[in-house]
């Protein structure tokens, strides 16, 4: 197989390292061909902590993948999380340059050059500038103004930065597995394109990705990004609820969670019950209610989908989730979680599951495989710009990796 034939997603989780090994069929679509898992024991709410332990995980989830597929995998698209992630929105203005006005293609780039002309303390890196919306002479709205006649050319972009020490020593672990990076891609970002549809995206939609140490939100409207934030708290939080109010140890609280989890007590039956292992030796298994787990867990739900809420209100976007909210992550597996969303959001709330490839699709058609399989996609539609000539009427996906530009 060459080496421009298939594409390979890195998602180095918390909680588990992910990867995705995707073949561009002769048909031009993409198929999952190879995928390998590894425990991350070396990162801390999305952040690496320890090394060794994290280039650990990558080999492992490397040779599973390698293994699967039949191919040696060299590079990569990372996804990157953590809660030192910070975004803003900006404004960049310029004259047209030319002769006759028409805008160029270095007219663009330099709108969007002097839109990131903002103070950016010295430990921060800008990772994307995502242009949302071009304005010509006053006229807004504009996706693509390349070829239109104007005077004056304004850019509103989404800024993405995030900590030069994080992103180092991520970069350090993918050298010292001798994988080299294709691009460093938000976890956000790489999400949207396995599980939010183009017309959520228009009409206005929110994401929320809960993972392992970090919950990651995301909001789309108008088909671009106007919002993106991380909190510090995920599904490892679930289980140490679960450790501490079941007094089990962790191990035996993160297995509990994944079997018997509900965050919901209505959805929970009283007669249910599970065996709960006991904290150190000599004593016997308890046998509760499946409800005393929902009852314990349910409000880490309400604490995340309220702190969500209130953010969204905070930024002035709580009227842009016309479509609703996309629950996505391990912690979506959860049942009850989708009830408990609509009830504090006052909007329909879906499971966001991965869709768009083909091939081993059976086994990452889950919510905790969203971003690596987003990876996969979002590399794909790279390589499809590259291969398409200067189309104008080209897709809505390959439109959108036009305005993910890497700074």
């Amino acid at each position: 197989m060459q080496k421009n034939n298939y594409i390979v997603g890195f998602d180095i989780g918390t909680k588990k390292t992910t990867a995705i090994i995707g073949e561009i069929t002769d048909e031009k679509k993409i198929e999952i061909i190879g995928i390998g898992t590894g425990d991350s024991k070396g990162l801390r709410k999305g952040v690496v902590v320890n090394l060794e332990a994290t280039i650990e995980a990558i080999k492992k989830a490397q040779e599973e993948a390698e293994l699967m597929a039949g191919v040696a995998i060299d590079s990569a698209f990372i996804g990157l999380s953590g809660a030192h992630i910070k975004s803003f929105n900006s404004r960049g203005v310029i004259a047209v340059s030319g002769r006759n006005k028409e805008i160029s293609g270095e007219d663009i780039n330099r709108v969007i050059d002097q839109s990131k002309a903002v103070s950016i303390p010295p430990d921060r890196e800008i990772i994307h500038i995502i242009p949302q919306e071009f304005v010509v002479d006053e006229q807004d709205g504009i996706k693509d103004p390349l070829g239109m006649s104007g005077i004056k050319l304004e850019v509103n972009v989404h800024i993405i930065t995030a900590g030069t020490t994080s992103v180092q020593n991520l970069k350090t672990c993918l050298s010292r597995a001798e994988i080299e990076i294709e691009q460093i891609v938000l976890n956000q970002i790489a999400t949207s394109f396995s599980v939010l549809t183009h017309d959520e995206m228009e009409l206005g939609v929110g994401m929320i990705d809960i993972g392992g140490g970090t919950t990651e939100i995301a909001i789309f409207e108008r088909g671009s990004l106007w919002y993106t934030s991380v909190i510090p708290i995920g599904g490892d939080n679930f289980t140490n609820d679960i450790a501490v109010g079941l007094r089990t140890p962790i191990p035996d609280a993160e297995k509990i969670k994944k079997k018997f989890g509900c965050v919901s007590s209505p959805l929970s039956d009283e007669e249910e019950t599970l065996e709960v292992p006991p904290v150190g030796r000599g004593k016997k298994p308890r046998i509760l209610s499946r409800q005393l787990l929902a009852d314990i867990i349910q409000p880490r739900a309400e604490e995340i989908f309220r702190l969500i809420d209130n953010e969204t209100k905070r930024m002035g976007y709580e009227k842009s989730l016309n479509s609703g909210v996309v629950v996505t992550g391990g912690t979506a597996l959860l049942e009850g979680l989708e009830e408990v969303a609509e009830e504090i959001f006052d909007l329909p709330v879906r499971r966001g599951d991965p869709i768009g490839v083909g091939g081993l699709m059976d086994r990452v058609s889950t919510p905790d495989f969203a971003t690596s399989v987003g990876l996969i996609l979002y590399g794909y539609n790279q390589w499809k710009e590259k291969g398409i000539s200067k189309d104008r009427k080209r897709g809505f996906w390959v439109k959108m990796k036009d305005w993910l530009r890497e700074a």
